[in-house]
């Protein structure tokens, strides 16, 4: 259990640290450069992970309570749902990036084609909506969660050192995993749809090239190159948030979690927003470009 809980911190200090410079880069490019639509979807869905590091267990925040002397009913009710509106963040905006990758490379024959001229004015919307709608979504959270407490340890399901979710009856349990599933389902369906257009247009715009180049001139366009890091991004999103979100919801349908559950279902949670800005960094040639400058910084300094 240890060990389990030093790779968690591992994990959680080094997808912290990627989010952090990525969200400076992503700054600096829309405040002092020209930015492109799909940038200010990365800086806010970055933002959000940070806060989902933050917030996602036994330290960091929790920490940051403790040494104000905040008490630890608000500190569980403040960390439980900034977490859960960051989760719902992580899924609705990784779900805008996949549909907007998908109106970017449509061909100018499609229906999407007459969105392209319009993404930052449908991305703020989308913004506030999503922001709106998982703020209030995940106000129910509040009622239930609070400090754990030895004396009632066998009505309480504890989910981190300080909190527990409350009892409650199997109707209001029943409809929040319901109204919870449905969004899920739902962004997911909206991430596989727009992810197998863009392998279809992928394909297409292969087979044509085919036709007009030699194999040997092939070179992936920065389109392309862009879909096919989305793409692994929304598979292994999907891949991750169903195995969080089965034991999560098994683990309060049945009212019991197992400590080592618990840090795995943490570890599988945290995965996601720390492959991505690992991903994204290498991939970006701007990223690469100044990473390489600091170094030469670096070398010149030291």
């Amino acid at each position: 259990m240890f060990s389990l809980n030093n790779v968690l911190y591992f994990q959680v200090g080094l997808g912290t640290l990627a989010n952090i410079f990525l969200l400076f880069f992503y700054t600096v490019i829309i405040l002092c450069h020209r930015s492109k639509p799909m940038d200010l979807i990365s800086c806010q869905l970055t933002f959000v992970h940070i806060m989902m590091f933050l917030t996602g267990g036994d330290i960091w925040l929790t920490d940051l309570f403790e040494s104000l002397n905040i008490e630890n009913d608000f500190k569980c009710k403040a960390t439980f749902y900034i977490n859960r509106v960051m989760r719902g963040l992580s899924i609705c905006i990784t779900c805008l990036l996949s549909v907007f990758q998908a109106v970017t490379i449509s061909p100018n024959t499609s229906l999407l084609a007459k969105f392209k001229h319009k993404l930052k004015k449908y991305m703020i919307f989308s913004f506030f909506y999503f922001w709106s709608f998982n703020l209030s979504f995940s106000s129910n959270r509040i009622f239930y969660v609070g400090a754990y407490t030895n004396m009632s340890e066998t009505n309480q399901l504890k989910v981190t050192k300080y909190c527990s979710l409350f009892p409650m009856n199997y109707i209001i349990r029943g409809l929040i995993l319901t109204m919870t599933t449905s969004r899920d389902v739902f962004l997911v369906g909206v991430m596989l749809t727009t992810s197998a257009y863009m392998v279809i247009i992928l394909f297409r715009h292969q087979r044509q090239c085919k036709h007009l180049h030699s194999n040997s001139h092939l070179r992936a366009s920065p389109e392309k190159r862009a879909t096919q890091i989305i793409l692994l991004l929304v598979v292994f999103f999907v891949v991750m948030y169903w195995v969080d979100f089965i034991i999560s919801s098994t683990s309060v349908l049945l009212w019991m979690y197992d400590p080592v559950i618990l840090t795995v279902q943490k570890f599988v949670m945290n995965a996601y927003p720390t492959i991505t800005p690992l991903i994204q960094i290498s991939s970006d040639n701007r990223m690469i470009i100044t990473l390489k400058n600091m170094q030469k910084i670096c070398h010149q300094i030291f």
